[in-house]
C-alpha cells in the first residue's frame, strides 16, 4: 500500500508558482530548441521547402501573466471560495483576474482571509444579495424577523426564455446557489436546467424536489435529468417570465437566514406602537453606527456636493458648499467633506465623540440635535441619524429646517423607511447589502434625497 498523498496547501501553490515563474525563460529556450529539432526531422541536409507547422512567438511576459492568473485560480479553488462567496464577489474576482496582484501569501490572505475567518457571514451575505433584487420584502428588516410571516412565497423572474435570454435564468441560478451554500447542497447543475426546460416544454411546472425527469429522443434513447431537493417549483409563462414558488422549508430557511444576517438590530428593536419614554429618548440619540467610507462617498455624491476631482482647476475652480452633519459622531462624514474642500459643521450629543471630532479639527457643537434651534444657512445636509423605529423621521424633518431654499438633504436610513413606513418622501437609492458591516450591523440601508423648495 502506497503512502497517502498529503493535501496541497496554499503555500504549496505559491511555491509552485514561484518556481515556474523563475523558469519561464528556460522553458521558452527549451521549446525553441525542440521546435528546431522538429524542423530538422522534416528536412534533408537542412533544405527547407516550406514551413514545418507554425510557431507563434513566445513572450515571457504573456506566459507569466497566464501563470499568475492560473496561480490565483488554483488558490481560489483550493480554498473552495466558490462555495462561500456571493455571486457578486465571484464576479469581482473574475474581473480582478484581468490584472491580478503578485501571488504572495500576504496578498492571498488579504484577498481570501475573510472568507475563511467568517464563512457564515459571506454565505448569508450572498443569500441577502441574491434575494434583495427579487422583491422589496427581502429588503425589509421588519419582514424577516423570526416569527414574522412577511416573506413572499414566490418571486417573479423576467427574461426566463430557454434560448432568447439568460438574464432571468442567471438571477435564478444565483438564488439557487445562494440557498445551496446555506443548506450545504451541491451547486446548481446543467442537468437541472434540462429538467426545468423539459417540464416547461411539456406545459408542466418544474419541481426541484429530488425527482428525475426523463426524455426519449427520436432514436428511442432515454435520457434522465436528476434534480436536487431544493424546495422550488418553477412555472414558466409564454411571455418569457417565470414564477418561482418556495415550499414551507425553503421559506423557513430563507426567513431564518435573513433574520440572522440582518440581526435584531436597533431599527426594529421595539414595536412602533410603544411610546418612548423620556428616559429612552436620549438613548435612541446615542445609537452609533459610524458611516463607512464607501457609504459616505455615495451620500456626498447623491447630495450633488462638488468633488474637486471633477474640476479641471481642482479646488480653485470648485464652488465651496456649507454642509451640516447632524449626529456627527466622531466626524467620519465631516472628514470626507473636508477632504473634498467644503466647509462642514457637526452637532453631536455624545461628549466623547464630539471631542474626538473636534480633535480632528472639525467645528462641532455638543448638543442634542433635536433641541438645537434651526437656522436655514446650509447648502446641504448629509446625515446618518439614529435608526430606532421611526425616530429617524424627527431627525430628517428637523434637519430640513437648516437648509437654504434650494438646498439638498441626503439621509442614510434603514430600508424599512422606504419599503414599510412610507412616512418620508423624496428620491430613494438603495445601498448595497451589508454596507454597514464594518461598523457592526448588517441592517439593510437606503439613502433619501430631499431638495428644499425655494420660497
Amino acid at each position: 500500500m502506497g503512502a497517502l498523498a498529503l493535501p496541497t496547501t496554499v503555500a504549496d501553490i505559491i511555491d509552485e508558482y514561484a518556481a515556474k515563474d523563475a523558469a519561464i525563460e528556460e522553458a521558452i529556450s527549451q521549446f525553441d530548441q525542440a521546435y528546431d529539432r522538429l524542423g530538422m526531422c522534416a528536412t534533408v541536409q537542412g533544405v527547407y521547402v516550406e514551413p514545418v507547422g507554425s510557431k507563434s512567438y513566445l513572450n515571457a511576459r504573456s506566459l507569466r501573466n497566464n501563470l499568475l492568473k492560473s496561480g490565483w485560480r488554483a488558490v481560489y479553488n483550493r480554498l473552495q471560495i466558490d462555495s462561500i462567496a456571493s455571486a457578486k464577489d465571484k464576479k469581482l474576482f473574475d474581473q480582478a483576474l484581468a490584472s491580478p496582484p503578485p501571488l504572495t501569501m500576504e496578498n492571498t490572505k488579504a484577498t481570501f482571509g475573510d472568507y475563511l475567518i467568517r464563512p457564515r457571514f459571506h454565505i448569508l451575505k450572498g443569500l441577502a444579495e441574491a434575494f434583495v433584487d427579487l422583491d422589496p420584502a427581502y429588503k425589509s428588516h421588519s419582514k424577516v424577523r423570526i416569527g414574522v410571516k412577511g416573506l413572499p412565497k414566490r418571486v417573479i423572474l423576467s427574461g426566463f426564455g430557454e434560448y432568447t435570454s439568460d438574464w432571468g435564468r442567471k438571477r435564478f441560478e444565483d438564488m439557487v446557489n445562494a440557498l445551496a451554500a446555506l443548506r450545504n447542497q451541491p451547486a446548481f447543475e446543467w442537468k437541472e436546467w434540462s429538467a426545468i426546460d423539459l417540464a416547461n416544454r411539456r406545459g408542466d411546472d418544474a419541481v426541484l424536489d429530488g425527482r428525475n425527469y426523463s426524455s426519449t429522443d427520436r432514436y428511442g434513447k432515454v435520457e434522465e435529468f436528476a434534480t436536487v431537493d431544493r424546495g422550488l417549483t418553477i412555472r414558466k409563462f409564454a411571455n418569457g417570465n417565470a414564477h418561482v414558488f418556495f415550499d414551507k422549508w425553503a421559506l423557513i430557511d430563507i426567513n431564518k437566514a435573513l433574520a440572522e444576517f440582518y440581526g435584531e438590530v436597533l431599527p426594529d428593536a421595539e414595536a412602533d406602537n410603544v411610546k418612548p419614554s423620556a428616559s429612552t429618548a436620549v438613548s435612541k440619540d446615542l445609537q452609533f453606527y459610524w458611516t463607512p467610507v464607501e457609504v459616505t462617498e455615495a451620500a456626498i455624491e447623491f447630495a450633488g456636493i462638488p468633488n474637486p476631482a471633477h474640476y479641471s482647476g481642482g479646488r480653485s475652480t470648485m464652488p465651496v458648499k456649507r454642509v451640516l452633519e447632524p449626529s456627527c459622531g466622531d466626524g467620519r462624514i465631516l472628514d470626507a467633506l473636508r477632504a473634498h474642500g467644503h466647509s462642514a459643521f457637526g452637532i453631536e450629543y455624545h461628549p466623547a465623540r464630539a471631542s474626538e471630532a473636534r480633535g480632528k479639527g472639525h467645528a462641532v457643537l455638543t448638543a442634542n440635535f433635536l433641541e438645537h434651534p434651526a437656522t436655514p444657512e446650509f447648502d446641504a445636509v448629509v446625515m446618518n441619524p439614529p435608526f430606532y423605529g421611526k425616530h429617524y423621521v424627527k431627525h430628517v424633518e428637523h434637519a430640513l429646517r437648516f437648509l437654504k431654499p434650494g438646498g439638498t438633504l441626503v439621509s442614510i436610513l434603514p430600508a424599512t423607511a422606504r419599503y414599510d413606513h412610507g412616512v418620508l418622501s423624496g428620491e430613494w437609492r438603495d445601498l448595497p447589502v451589508a454596507s454597514f458591516a464594518e461598523a457592526g450591523t448588517n441592517v439593510p440601508t437606503v439613502m433619501l434625497r430631499v431638495v428644499k423648495k425655494a420660497g
